[in-house]
């Protein structure tokens, strides 16, 4: 059996109606079967499952056999120590993480019919294709205008709603510091999607305040961010040795403890998109872009947005002690713009203004977009990108077909003999 049957299988819930239990006997029920991850890591993230009645969220990795987590070293790799559960077929050896602790495992229960596993093997070659989410995919392609101007530009509000919450709740978190909120939102974008968890941590334990003490030096900006980041000690940089001894005086000035160094990927990275580069590109924009909140809110031109997140030439006193960082490039500028900088025009009552900017800055190129536009989909500006993101990850990945305005033509249009009927 391939391992790639497996994920497919986990993925789509194809296991409904066979108990699941861990090997210890514990029951599991999955609330949601996460997201397939292709980068380094785990195999699925953000997993929600009940166990014995308890709810939990995090990651599982998958294997035929369970010795395939030895095989593959798992048991010596740090980035394996917070997987709930250990999804396999072939029970036949209990395994550790690299603390030694036990990892629970469950072996996956499900039809085990041999046609049905033969034709669940060719659907899961195309695992890798965002398409196998997408249910109504074949009718899209024959007819691409069941999806409705009215449709998109629903989809692109539920979007920004989405977004004004998520502000709404860290704000929240920040008891209503703008800016701190702002940071913390920045950081999460600069990492990526590849890196936007161990980034917006970075920015939560090295609160804005601290850097706003050292915003005048570069060197000391950098050495705070890069040190917080735990990747200091790896470093190969020729300024290693300065910022790793300005940042343990920092570290005890702020009392600060950095993040964990094994969160941060970067397989199949160029070196434009390491970490280690966007930590000093974010560290420069801190230094250059003194009230950079503000200036941001104050207008909606794009190239004023734009020249706002560029990265200036550093003069050679600036460059003193600190190797300079790459520039950003213009399309990393405009989904810093798409991400953050428009869902908080949004959250301020700029509702206009969020939606014209998104209408002027270029679509989004992901696997994702490249998809809907394998469908036959027309994806001009950001405003189509954004609602059709929303639409695979809200509607398509978790198969909720039956709140979807795609699938109720459909429907009617299948039913349209029998509806005329009645």
């Amino acid at each position: 059996m391939p391992e790639i049957l497996l994920h497919y299988i986990w993925q789509k819930g194809l296991f409904a109606g066979f108990r699941q239990e861990t090997n210890d006997g514990r029951q599991v029920e999955v609330l949601y079967s996460g997201d397939h991850n292709t980068d380094a890591g785990p195999d699925f993230t953000n997993v929600r499952l009940r166990i014995d009645g308890q709810e939990f969220a995090g990651n599982v990795e998958i294997h035929v056999r369970a010795s395939d987590w030895n095989r593959h070293h798992h048991d010596a790799d740090p980035a394996y120590d917070n997987i709930l559960l250990h999804i396999v077929r072939d029970n036949d050896t209990e395994v550790r993480n690299s603390k030694g602790d036990i990892v629970p495992q469950c072996r996956l229960q499900y039809a085990d019919n041999q046609d049905y596993l033969a034709q669940l093997t060719k659907d899961a070659a195309h695992i890798d294709s965002i398409a196998w989410h997408i249910e109504c995919s074949r009718n899209l392609l024959q007819d691409p205008a069941l999806m409705t101007l009215g449709w998109r530009n629903a989809l692109l509000h539920k979007r920004l709603e989405c977004k004004k919450e998520a502000i709404a709740q860290l704000l929240d978190i920040t008891h209503n510091n703008r800016e701190q909120a702002f940071y913390i939102t920045l950081a999460h974008h600069f990492g990526f999607h590849t890196n936007s968890l161990p980034f917006e941590q970075l920015a939560i334990q090295t609160p804005l305040s601290c850097l706003q003490k050292h915003r005048n030096s570069l060197f000391q900006l950098t050495a705070l961010l890069l040190g917080q980041s735990g990747l200091l000690d790896s470093s190969k940089s020729p300024d290693r040795e300065l910022l790793q001894k300005e940042y343990s005086f920092l570290r005890k000035k702020f009392s600060l403890t950095p993040v964990e160094a094994v969160l941060w990927k970067r397989l199949r990275m160029r070196p434009a998109g390491m970490p280690e580069t966007r930590i000093r590109q974010f560290a420069q924009l801190i230094y250059q872009s003194e009230f950079l909140f503000s200036k941001l809110m104050e207008t909606t031109d794009t190239d004023t947005l734009v020249r706002l997140l560029k990265l200036r030439e550093l003069t050679e006193d600036e460059q003193h002690n600190v190797a300079a960082p790459p520039k950003i490039g213009l399309d990393s500028i405009h989904l810093l713009l798409i991400n953050t900088v428009v869902p908080y025009l949004y959250t301020r009552g700029k509702e206009k203004e969020a939606v014209r900017l998104l209408e002027e800055l270029p679509a989004e190129n992901n696997s994702i977009i490249r998809q809907w536009r394998e469908l036959g989909q027309s994806v001009r500006s950001a405003a189509d990108s954004q609602a059709l993101l929303h639409l695979y990850q809200h509607f398509c990945q978790p198969s909720k077909c039956l709140n979807c305005d795609i699938a109720y033509r459909i429907f009617m249009a299948e039913n349209r003999h029998f509806i005329n009927q009645k």
